[in-house]
């Protein structure tokens, strides 16, 4: 399929990730993005650096397997984060460790992670990769269909800018993203929906597993709010009680089970909301390789709110 990302720059993924380590334990980010409308820069992003900054203080010889994290601020884009990493525990087959992430003094967001000296003799097995499912080449760009949209008669010169900011977003990024599935509720799922999108990072070298695991890192935090909102019908640009009127992340988390992988060919990213309630909502992920093999699990919980008022406090 023709793409209209040819002749566009978009951001190096090795950039957006980058940190300097002025310190042993310590690192400052080189970039930061600011998503539109974003309250704060990229949660995938502050992840990946994180990432990227623990992994420099542990063995080769152990694999992350594991973190967990909290967004406690909405970090700003004009000032660098610095992240400091707390060595908790070196075992023999694990390793921990903290990283906060600090700016203008105050703590923005917190992780642990866990690294993993491999054992491959152990039995393996996985969910199967749903069936059905159309190949990446076969899928737009999410760029391309918000230029689709664009031809629309009629639009309103506000909902015009949204797409086309929208449009450029997705194309200046360093992931590609293509929709392959939307509101997927069938016998397979039960009663819940799903989301499949294909993602992968543009223009990529060969990395090593350690670097893979931080660009997934980034693009884990991709759409995994916009299954919440779907699911709840709750639309970004809609008017009334079903508008969305606030979505963001409150924690994140990403189990991986493969060295193998490459973000630099698409993964398919499956993902589904189970439960929302008091303006929370969690979303599962499941990230699989096109032939199948399940390399990473995600949960999110994020605040995703309706344009609705509670009811007035009485005195």
């Amino acid at each position: 399929m023709a793409s209209s990302e040819a002749a566009e720059w978009h951001e190096p993924i090795a950039t957006a990730l980058e940190v300097e380590r002025f310190e042993v334990d310590l690192f400052r980010s080189k970039t930061l993005w600011l998503p539109r409308h974003g309250r704060g820069v990229f949660g995938g992003q502050v992840i990946s650096q994180a990432l990227v900054s623990a992994t420099q203080t542990v063995d080769p010889a152990y694999g992350l397997h594991s973190l967990h994290c909290y967004f406690l601020l909405s970090a700003s884009a004009s000032t660098p984060i610095v992240y400091f990493v707390e060595r908790l525990r070196d075992g023999r087959s694990y390793l921990t460790r903290a990283v906060k992430a600090l700016q203008n003094g105050r703590a923005v967001f917190m992780m642990m992670c866990s690294f993993h000296k491999p054992e491959p003799w152990q039995p393996t097995g996985q969910w199967r990769m749903p069936l059905g499912v159309p190949p990446p080449e076969a899928c737009p760009l999410e760029e391309d269909r918000y230029d689709e949209l664009l031809k629309q008669e009629g639009l309103h010169p506000k909902i015009q800018l949204v797409y086309r900011e929208f449009a450029s977003e997705r194309r200046h990024s360093p992931i590609a993203v293509k929709l392959a599935v939307e509101n997927d509720l069938s016998e397979s799922t039960g009663s819940f929906t799903r989301f499949m999108y294909w993602m992968q990072a543009r223009d990529v070298p060969k990395y090593e597993a350690p670097f893979q695991k931080c660009i997934l890192g980034y693009l884990s935090d991709l759409h995994l709010l916009r299954a919440a909102a779907q699911t709840l019908k709750l639309e970004r640009l809609g008017k009334g009680p079903n508008a969305l009127a606030m979505s963001s992340t409150i924690d994140h988390s990403i189990c991986f089970y493969d060295d193998e992988f490459d973000c630099g060919d698409w993964l398919l990213y499956v993902m589904a909301s189970p439960r929302a309630a008091s303006g929370r909502a969690i979303i599962y992920g499941q990230l699989y390789t096109r032939t199948g093999t399940l390399v990473a699990v995600t949960t999110q919980e994020g605040v995703v709110r309706a344009n609705r008022r509670g009811p007035e406090a009485k005195l």
